[in-house]
């Protein structure tokens, strides 16, 4: 079953898509519209505000909307609520990060460049812990239990029957941080060879001595492709992140822009068999 965000954003997708064959402006769009402004439509088209069936209706008799594409509009704008969706150890995700959650579970593709630490899909439990013990203090030992079983839960989607073909690029950095001991990052080099084997799931490592732009290599970011049912195509986005807060890139420019990156990256890192390798190699290292 689709997340609600997954709703949200192909309806969105379809309602510019019709928007855009009638050549019509957002303001042109909303002017005959009660209860509708040019910002409330345009944020409605990008998937960022709550949908409500009879919006949707309103914005279908406007375009002239085909039988078909009505009754999958309004079909779908039923699934958009998202109500009680971020409780229990849902709620430790941070309100910017939610959106990434899921899209990770609606995507097709997901590619990932990672710096300086282990991405949260590739993470072993005691590599977790070990992130969580030194950075929160121990009175909120509740918050770590429930911020694991969330990562846990993220999981799942490297082995479902229906998993995304997931692309990871590491920089060697990223596997010579250290959390925890030494056994903690043993085991977790162990846990990423052993998840490179999964169909689903293709690592490479980016060693030191790569011959990379630095301006390329500093920082992180996650792309993300979504299946649409629509006409409008597939959805795309790059999602980039940082102490407080999250980005959610989806215009044609920074998708062609960070596609470039990502093909440079992984031209420049070590294959998978290689990458697997120096994975082993590197977990023997830590005694």
């Amino acid at each position: 079953m689709p997340t609600p965000t997954w709703s949200q954003l192909v309806l969105g997708n379809e309602l510019k898509r019709m928007r855009d064959e009638r050549h019509l402006t957002l303001a042109e769009a909303v002017s005959p519209l009660l209860d509708f402004t040019a910002n409330k439509l345009s944020r409605l088209e990008r998937g960022q505000s709550s949908v409500r069936a009879s919006d949707v209706a309103q914005l279908l008799d406007r375009y002239s909307a085909a039988e078909g594409d009505r009754v999958w509009a309004l079909e779908t704008a039923k699934h958009c609520k998202q109500r009680g969706r971020w409780s229990g150890y849902r709620s430790v995700y941070a309100k910017h990060f939610r959106m990434a959650v899921d899209l990770e579970a609606d995507a097709t593709t997901i590619c990932q460049y990672q710096v300086e630490m282990v991405p949260g899909l590739l993470q072993s439990e005691a590599y977790m812990r070990a992130l969580a013990t030194d950075s929160v203090p121990r009175a909120l030992d509740d918050y770590i239990e429930d911020a694991i079983a969330a990562k846990l839960a993220r999981q799942i989607v490297l082995t479902r029957n229906d998993a995304p073909q997931i692309h990871f690029v590491l920089s060697e950095s990223a596997l010579r941080r250290m959390a925890g001991s030494p056994e903690v990052m043993r085991e977790q080099l162990g846990h990423l060879a052993r998840l490179a084997k999964l169909p689903a799931v293709h690592i490479q490592v980016l060693p030191f001595r790569a011959r990379t732009q630095p301006g390329e290599v500093a920082s992180s970011f996650t792309m993300f492709r979504i299946e649409s049912p629509g006409k409008s195509g597939p959805l795309e986005f790059v999602y980039l992140e940082d102490v407080h807060d999250g980005r959610y890139l989806d215009d044609h420019d920074s998708i062609e822009a960070y596609s470039n990156v990502w093909a440079r990256l992984t031209g420049a890192a070590l294959d998978p068999v290689e990458s697997r390798n120096l994975l082993l190699r590197l977990a023997a290292e830590y005694v």
